[in-house]
């Protein structure tokens, strides 16, 4: 069993179990996986452009992917189905909107997570190699790393990582002094008065910590060795605990967006590169040990994505293709189940890995030539419609005779998942608008 000891995938013992402490795990791997570098550089603009006023925000966006998550979760462990199996049963649609957005979102990402990853380790290490060398080598050894381990020891590494982005973001936002008086107030409601100021609330409320990873988060608790609807309390606490942890290092850098860059005055670029600008502002203000500290902070966030990827995006896949095996194989009725999952099988079959390389070798020609026009806007249009698709899907999925009746939806989960379906599909529309489509034909 890929999962540890305390876990069961026999379906015999549905007896509810107690959540505790002691079970965490999935959630800690999908908070770390969510949270990226470009997820921590939207909030410090964030915080430099509008100090405290929009920390209710960036709250809220922490509750409505509680209830993706939630959702995901609870149809893999009501069901014993899997994610995909379950799009499956929607229509062949689902199958042709995931197959072209893995294939083209891995090409595009693998390249953007291994530059990230690498920024940090050529801004500590300078004299070296080049930052296209770093990021290479966080993409091989991310990829030997999942290779070669199943979820139990990398669910560990991914711990003592979140522990190290903690640390560092607690201690930056202790640092820098906030004013609670003013943060306690940025909890109220209120928008910038500014143009477009409904959209870029809209914008951190959704574009904060997660994306397929909050997909992923059903397989991970399959992984986990959680198969039935026994473990729903303990997924419940679980999930909580992710967004917890978000939602602290969303707020502990929006503190430092506040009180660092706001009160100055002073901008970052967006993107990357916006975070080593602040570690060059942390050495001029409180010297280089914290600069360094915060690098080896970014190094995590970043890091930890890309093997969150490598690894549940790599899962996603593999069902996959074990979905289309048993749709050749005229066994459409026949569910893959999130045992499968649990055995740990999946992670050392052919499709896993074949992702795994998808998404390492094939994006370094991006780090070398750039990112083609055209890729980039099919890019940024799947990336913007699998939010949208992800929270309607749920509802579909968890209002149908599909789900057991006791763990179908309430009228709670319903307005969550709806409004979160709403919000990104507003982004969804947006992002799509923005891009320049005069120079795609």
């Amino acid at each position: 069993m890929a999962g540890t000891t305390d876990s069961s995938t026999d379906e015999s013992i549905s007896l509810p179990r107690k959540s505790s402490w002691k079970y965490i795990g999935p959630g800690i791997v999908v908070a770390a996986t969510g949270v990226g570098a470009g997820d921590l550089v939207a909030t410090l603009i964030a915080g430099s452009n509008f100090g405290y006023t929009l920390l209710w925000a960036a709250v809220i966006g922490c509750v409505v992917k509680i209830s993706l998550a939630e959702a995901a979760g609870r149809w893999h462990l009501s069901t014993g189905r899997t994610l995909f199996d379950g799009w499956a049963s929607l229509g062949r649609w689902t199958t042709w909107f995931f197959v072209v957005y893995v294939v083209v979102w891995g090409f595009v990402y693998g390249a953007a997570a291994m530059s990230s990853s690498g920024l940090p380790l050529q801004a500590l290490f300078p004299d070296v190699m080049g930052l296209k060398w770093w990021a290479m080598l966080t993409g091989v050894v991310g990829l030997v790393f999942v290779w070669f381990n199943k979820y139990d020891v990398f669910e560990k590494v991914m711990t003592v990582l979140v522990g190290v982005m903690f640390v560092v973001t607690v201690y930056l936002a202790i640092r820098v002094t906030p004013n609670l008086g003013d943060a306690f107030a940025g909890l109220l409601p209120v928008l910038p008065d500014e143009k477009d100021s409904i959209l870029n609330t809209l914008g951190l409320i959704g574009g904060v910590g997660g994306t397929i990873t909050l997909a992923a988060y059903g397989y991970w608790v399959n992984a986990k060795g959680w198969t039935n609807a026994g473990w729903m309390k303990v997924m419940r606490f679980d999930n909580r605990v992710a967004y917890l942890t978000t939602g602290i290092f969303v707020i502990a850098m929006l503190f430092v967006g506040a009180e660092l860059l706001h009160s100055a005055g002073v901008a970052i670029a967006g993107g990357d590169k916006g975070l080593i600008q602040l570690g060059d502002i942390l050495e001029k203000e409180y010297g280089d040990a914290t600069a360094k500290l915060f690098l080896i902070g970014f190094f995590a966030t970043s890091f930890t994505s890309l093997i969150g990827v490598w690894h549940g995006v790599s899962l996603m896949f593999a069902d996959f293709v074990e979905r289309y095996r048993k749709d050749r194989a005229g066994a459409g009725e026949q569910a893959v189940t999130g045992e499968e999952v649990a055995s740990g099988a999946r992670e050392k079959s052919v499709p896993f890995r074949a992702y795994l390389l998808w998404l390492t070798f094939p994006p370094m020609i991006l780090l070398f030539q750039g990112q083609p026009f055209r890729l980039v806007i099919i890019y940024g249009v799947l990336g913007a419609a699998f939010m949208p698709f992800l929270a309607l899907t749920l509802v579909w999925l968890l209002n149908s005779g599909r789900t057991p009746r006791e763990w179908r939806n309430g009228m709670l989960s319903n307005a969550m998942l709806v409004i979160a379906g709403l919000l990104f599909l507003v982004l969804c529309v947006k992002q799509i608008a923005d891009q320049p489509w005069a120079g795609f034909f």
